[in-house]
């Protein structure tokens, strides 16, 4: 019995000693854990506010508000080619019927809608084409989400443009980090990071115009994370583009209830069952907190001058760059190598497209039609004949891709084999910025005129693109809005 007390004594001092152990290693936990809630909440609170309270108009560099106009004429270029489009014919009849009409103008349309239905619209028509500009901190398109927003809003409050250039600033650097605090995760696990992420920048481009303050803004970045969703399931489809619109609209929506007192999350990005943790295994605040190259993301925008899928461009300008230095028919071509960033097999790798929209999704029909000299700039240029004309068929037969994990999205090499043996081989990096934007600009006035005059006229494209170099003059950005509009 002496024996057994005194073992049970030993084991209860064991037991003390190791509860005390335990309760230390707890307090260093939760010590650890306050520390990480009071960083996570800095971060929280550094990410929802890219300019939003320290930066005004005067404050901006000069190149920023050049580049924001030359954002408005693509935006506004693929948004009146896009206003054509089924989709939007579909989204405008929907808002009809359910007794949608109302003040807001549609871009290329002559409707008037209401405010958020005219986000959704705007937003889907502009990325129905997938003709918009893209950055690679989001992952994905940042304008097409934040202007719809802003036009909207802007001429239902009759908005200043500086005011506009702000907040579009605003939206578009939010897109940049919180892309980056997800990536890559977010995007290779499914989720289309244009109507994911789309909805926090069109938040705090919003937010920046309807003046919300930082616990306001942390609000509306809760209620924009509860509607963020789109699926990489659904390219080639209507679906695409609309998540722009979604995100646009979501965005816009929960500024204004946050405005009004609606209440969510403050801490939505980083909190546990939060939008990273939930939808990526990724939490990089030093990269989303970190300077982007060359000091801003909307430095670092590209611009589409193919109307397909992004991740198709460098494959198309190393079809173009063979071509053109060679010149030989299509029936010499035995053997295509292509080799790209295995990313693009879940994005781009439609292997037998049928339809126009499912061709701007396809590596081998694009590459296909660089090669046969089809003008891939050309929005007429992807339809359901060309992707059952023989030659075309006959050279996506021929092309091999090689998925190379962990190459740069934005760079592919070809090799070409012809009858004799010939190799001729290029490598296209199309993830470079292009470094004068006065030619940029040019580019852009080019494209701006091929998409703005077959639905405005000559002299409706000329009164929009007059409206955009004065944005920064305007008392309303209505004007601008309106500029858009069909009459």
């Amino acid at each position: 019995l002496l024996q057994t007390f005194a073992t049970q004594s030993a084991i209860a001092i064991q037991n003390a000693g190791l509860f005390r152990e335990i309760e230390e290693k707890n307090r260093l936990v939760e010590e650890a854990s306050k520390h990480k809630s009071q960083f996570l909440a800095s971060m929280s609170h550094e990410l929802r506010t890219p300019l939003n309270a320290i930066l005004g108009f005067n404050d901006l560099p000069d190149d920023l508000v050049e580049r924001t106009k030359q954002c408005l004429l693509d935006w506004f270029a693929v948004t009146l080619a896009g206003a054509q489009d089924e989709l939007t014919d579909i989204l405008i009849q929907e808002t009809l019927e359910d007794g949608g009409r109302g003040p807001a103008s549609l871009v290329g349309r002559k409707e008037k809608v209401t405010p958020s239905a005219a986000t959704l619209i705007n937003g889907a028509a502009s990325h129905a084409l997938d003709y918009d500009d893209v950055n690679f901190a989001m992952g994905g398109h940042p304008t097409v989400t934040v202007v719809p927003a802003l036009l909207s809003l802007g001429e239902q409050r009759k908005a200043s443009g500086r005011l506009f250039i702000e907040s579009f600033v605003a939206g578009y650097e939010t897109s940049g980090r919180v892309g980056n605090l997800v990536a890559p995760s977010h995007y290779t696990r499914g989720f289309h990071v244009t109507g994911t992420v789309g909805s926090f920048s069109a938040a705090a481009a919003a937010g920046r115009m309807l003046g919300l303050d930082p616990r306001q803004l942390a609000v509306a970045f809760g209620i924009a994370a509860t509607q963020a969703a789109g699926l990489k399931s659904n390219f080639g489809t209507m679906c695409k583009p609309l998540h722009a619109g979604t995100a646009s609209e979501h965005g816009l929506r929960a500024a204004k209830l946050a405005a009004k007192g609606f209440t969510a999350r403050a801490d939505v990005l980083e909190c546990d069952q939060g939008f990273a943790s939930s939808q990526s295994n990724d939490l990089n605040v030093d990269k989303a907190l970190g300077e982007p190259p060359q000091g801003w993301h909307l430095r670092n925008n590209l611009f589409k001058y193919h109307a397909a899928c992004y991740l198709t461009h460098a494959p198309i300008e190393c079809a173009k760059e063979i071509r053109l230095k060679s010149n030989f028919p299509p029936e010499r071509v035995k053997k295509i190598l292509l080799r790209l960033d295995q990313g693009a097999d879940r994005v781009c790798n439609i292997p037998d497209p049928t339809t126009g929209l499912e061709a701007k999704f396809s590596l081998r029909q694009t590459v296909a039609m660089a090669l046969t000299g089809v003008d891939t700039a050309n929005l007429d240029s992807y339809n359901e004949a060309i992707t059952q004309e023989p030659r075309i068929r006959a050279l996506r037969d021929k092309v091999t891709i090689e998925f190379q994990p962990g190459w740069a999205k934005s760079v592919s090499e070809m090799a070409i084999q012809l009858d004799d043996g010939t190799i001729v081989e290029s490598k296209h990096d199309s993830g470079i910025p292009w470094a004068d934007i006065k030619k940029q600009r040019q580019a852009l006035e080019t494209k701006f005129d091929s998409l703005a005059v077959p639905v405005l006229g000559a002299a409706g494209a000329r009164r929009l693109h007059d409206a955009i170099e004065r944005i920064e003059t305007m008392t309303d950005v209505g004007d601008l809005a309106r500029a858009a509009a069909k009459e």
